[in-house]
């Protein structure tokens, strides 16, 4: 196995498949030449240091991925690492064209090599993912269906961290994974009182740890033994567990059902905000008094209703004669509608003013609007800021963006979306205020500096100490001391931290083994996958039932496809196009544990990344390691 890249994710990945998978994994890693400036080389440094601290507490027999320092990843490069030889390679570098630079190469000096691409782009990296098929099915004929459809893969980090870190804004600790266009939900239950019994959900996930509930403990990991999280129970051991929370599958929810939006969509005129509250009751205001005189004229006077209204009209624009040798009545309404008139040229003009800008500024950003609360408060619209983003838009949640940097990736979407955005640092006084945050439900902060998500968490808290807060940490160390921080003075309120590439490594993991995972959710700091997997071939799953098939903290079977093999979609994570076509039968949920499954069948596994290691007929080299962000 191959691992190419230049930040945390070439890290964790590699980790994943030395420690989980008991791969043989060569790390390539560029160097300074290639770098060029000293904050690639100290990232590059920070890299090298972590896997030799790897190779010093490794067991030996396998030893830490083999690192190989590059100038430039071109086809010379990718032979020294043994490109012609491997089984797959993972191209995860931060840069796109980088990565198609090297998957082009990789595939001429390997066309039966697995690829597992980083790519934030989706339609070229749809585009990308059928020209490298079509190449090995061109040099390798009679390839086998199955090894073609995993051969090439196209990942996104901040797609695969997105739904976890929308979750655990939204709804604290729960978690969301989406299936053939289902929306899996994972929340977690605090414990019951005594005499009372939890509600098991659909089926229970894991029990958390048993220093969840204290203030001073720390968030249970790989290495916490006895204490740490459980996952995937039996029934036994959820029915004995007491005083110990529990992570369910509570509902599952149609997410692509909603119709195509049109392409006029978001372009229109906010016709609702033409105008200002006030100044659509000055207007009321004006029309009722003009109302109000043509009342009053018709009963001072003969006239017709009709020929009433129309001398108030004359006199309100001043265009009737003077009322000379009338009665009194009608002069002086004829001076009060004067008067109206007065009133009326400033409310008219300060009217066009309001459209007129209305107008000018509907394609611009959005300010929060006044009273909004209830709101999830955005930091950071980069690469996994704008998916998030995109997450919380599709559950409906309420959001208001904060980024310093005007022409920052998500802004386009933010005005497309018509989401209020507050350009500005967060670090600045004000910008927060601005945001709306001590009305607001929770902050999630995911800009790329530590330190900033840290000091606007704090400000935050200050402002509104039950606010619940999710940061986005790169330091292991750092991450742990600021949770159990905040935890302890902040006891009633959610403090999480998560790391995008702990979310992200094992789904590149998994992908690299040829299998395909839906999602990763996190429990504490350890990370439950959800993979779709074919019976065929699998021993532990094939000829037994639903229940036979459990191995409690290992997998468990969750779903059913009920489609035929050659109708079945490709990617059951990704959500099914609007184009009007029948879809095949999807998943079933709700099974039966007496369920015989067939080679035929494909299902969804809830599985351990050791789960899913035995599975792959691999047995997973334990070991220690650093406590996941």
């Amino acid at each position: 196995m191959i691992v190419c890249g230049d930040d945390a994710l070439a890290e964790r990945l590699a980790d994943e498949l030395t420690t989980v998978y008991r791969e043989r994994v060569t790390l390539v890693v560029p160097n300074a030449q290639r770098t060029g400036v000293a904050a690639g080389w100290a990232r590059a440094s920070v890299l090298l240091d972590r896997m030799q601290a790897a190779m010093n507490g490794g067991d030996g027999e396998l030893g830490a991925p083999h690192v190989v320092e590059a100038t430039a990843l071109d086809e010379a490069t990718l032979a020294e690492a043994g490109v012609r030889e491997a089984a797959a390679l993972a191209l995860v570098h931060d840069d796109d064209e980088t990565n198609i630079r090297a998957a082009l190469a990789a595939r001429r000096l390997n066309p039966r090599l697995r690829l597992v691409i980083r790519l934030y782009n989706r339609k070229l990296g749809q585009h990308l993912e059928q020209l490298l098929d079509q190449a090995a099915a061109l040099a390798v004929p009679g390839l086998d269906p199955e090894a073609l459809d995993t051969s090439t893969t196209i990942l996104s980090d901040a797609d695969t961290a997105a739904p976890a870190l929308a979750a655990t804004a939204v709804a604290g600790t729960s978690k969301v994974v989406q299936a053939d266009g289902l929306l899996l939900r994972a929340v977690e239950r605090t414990p019951p009182g005594h005499g009372h019994v939890a509600d098991p959900g659909l089926c229970t996930l894991a029990l958390l740890s048993s220093t969840t509930n204290d203030p001073a403990g720390a968030e249970g990991s790989d290495a916490s033994g006895q204490e740490g999280p459980m996952l995937l129970p039996d029934d036994d051991t959820v029915a004995t567990a007491t005083g110990q929370g529990m992570v369910v599958l509570e509902t599952v929810a149609h997410t692509g059902s909603a119709p195509p939006t049109s392409r006029l969509a978001g372009r229109g005129v906010p016709l609702g905000s033409l105008f200002s509250r006030r100044l659509r009751w000055s207007l009321a205001g004006l029309v009722g008094c003009v109302l109000g005189l043509a009342v009053a004229s018709w009963l001072t006077g003969d006239d017709h209703p009709l020929h009433a209204a129309y001398l108030t009209l004359l006199d309100l624009f001043a265009i009737n004669d003077p009322a000379l040798g009338k009665s009194t009545s009608r002069q002086v309404l004829q001076l009060l509608a004067g008067l109206a008139g007065l009133l009326l040229l400033p409310v008219l003009l300060a009217a066009v003013l309001e459209a007129l800008g209305t107008f000018r500024t509907a394609s611009t950003l959005r300010r929060p609007p006044r009273g909004m609360s209830g709101h999830v408060v955005l930091l950071g619209l980069g690469k996994v800021g704008t998916r998030v983003l995109a997450r919380l838009r599709e559950l409906e949640i309420p959001v208001v963006c904060v980024e310093e940097d005007p022409e920052a990736r998500g802004i386009p979407l933010a005005r497309r979306l018509r989401m209020p955005v507050v350009l500005g640092d967060v670090t600045q006084e004000g910008v927060l205020e601005a945001a709306k945050v001590h009305r607001a439900h929770a902050l999630l902060a995911l800009t790329s500096n530590d330190t900033t998500n840290l000091e606007a968490a704090l400000y935050a808290r200050s402002v509104k100490p039950d606010l619940r807060v999710a940061l986005r940490l790169y330091d292991d160390e750092f991450a742990a001391a600021v949770y159990r921080t905040l935890r302890a003075a902040h006891p009633r309120a959610l403090t999480r931290s998560r790391s995008v590439s702990t979310l992200a490594a094992p789904a590149f993991a998994g992908a690299m083994m040829g299998r395909q995972i839906l999602g990763a959710i996190p429990v504490e700091r350890r990370v439950l996958l959800f993979a779709a997997l074919d019976v065929a071939g699998h021993p532990q799953l094939e000829g037994r039932t639903i229940a036979e098939s459990f191995r409690p903290g290992a997998w468990r079977v969750i779903a059913l496809d009920t489609a035929e093999p050659g109708e079945r979609l490709p990617d059951l994570a990704a959500a099914p196009a609007h184009d009007g076509t029948d879809r095949p039968a999807g998943l079933i949920w709700d099974l039966h544990p007496g369920y015989l499954l067939r080679p035929q069948d494909r299902v969804v596994l809830a599985t351990t990344r050791q789960g899913l290691a035995e599975l792959l007929g691999r047995q997973p080299q334990l070991r220690a390691r650093p406590a996941d962000t």
